[in-house]
């Protein structure tokens, strides 16, 4: 089927039948987009994920927290975020936990996103093409009808497959937005599991070194409040 037939296929017909044929168009052009989407973002993001986490966890083990903030600062991952929660309680080790864990849940929905756009066409595309069919046949009945005298089912037989051509198209789109939507999915899921691990892992270092931590923090704030003093010019 090459373009012209396939314009033509979409515009033939009354105007729900058309309206219902450019629904389920712009919904498999929207599955795609979706899955193109999510396909750039999740492309190596568990490489660069662990590269950051052990970056990071390197810092920590050497009691190193502004050079696991500079790292979290110059990362473009969500994931970052999970460290930063956890460096930036480290004077409150208590509330460590409960803020890398907000931070996690944060990361996964963004890795989830826009997946509730394939779950909803996948499940209604179906019922809209099925809409499309059962309005075209209806509007064929009507023409049967009104075909006084004419071979009844002669006149109506191109009608009802242009109707059923919407019932197929919409079942087409489903399963389309079915497939992305359970790909991506499973691998969300694997990256969710491999960011719990390394929330633990990261809360685990921090509350270890919450000490360490805070005092190298503390240092550091000190001498950077120190530092404008220490260059102002003298007077006389």
């Amino acid at each position: 089927m090459n373009l012209f037939e396939l314009q033509k296929m979409i515009w033939t017909g009354g105007a729900v039948l058309v309206a219902t044929k450019l629904l389920i168009v712009i919904g498999s052009i929207g599955s795609v987009v979706v899955a193109v989407e999510r396909g750039l973002l999740l492309r190596g993001f568990a490489a660069r994920a662990r590269e950051l986490h052990e970056l990071i966890v390197r810092a920590l083990l050497r009691g190193d927290g502004s050079q696991a903030r500079s790292e979290c600062d110059r990362s473009q991952l969500p994931t970052a975020i999970l460290y930063r929660a956890a460096l930036d309680r480290a004077s409150k080790p208590e509330k460590i936990p409960d803020a890398v864990d907000r931070a996690r849940r944060e990361v996964v929905q963004e890795l989830r996103g826009p997946l509730w756009l394939l779950a909803t066409m996948g499940a209604v595309m179906p019922f809209i093409g099925l809409f499309g069919t059962v309005v075209g046949i209806l509007a064929a009945f009507h023409k049967m009808r009104d075909a006084q005298g004419a071979p009844g089912f002669n006149v109506v037989a191109g009608d009802i497959s242009e109707a059923l051509i919407t019932t197929a198209a919409g079942i087409l789109v489903a399963v389309e937005a079915v497939i992305f939507y359970n790909f991506f999915q499973a691998r969300v899921s694997k990256e969710a599991f491999t960011i719990g691990i390394q929330a633990e892992e990261v809360t685990e270092l921090v509350m270890d070194k919450a000490a360490e931590l805070a005092e190298s923090s503390g240092q550091k704030h000190a001498a950077t409040s120190q530092a404008p003093a220490a260059a102002a010019p003298r007077t006389a």
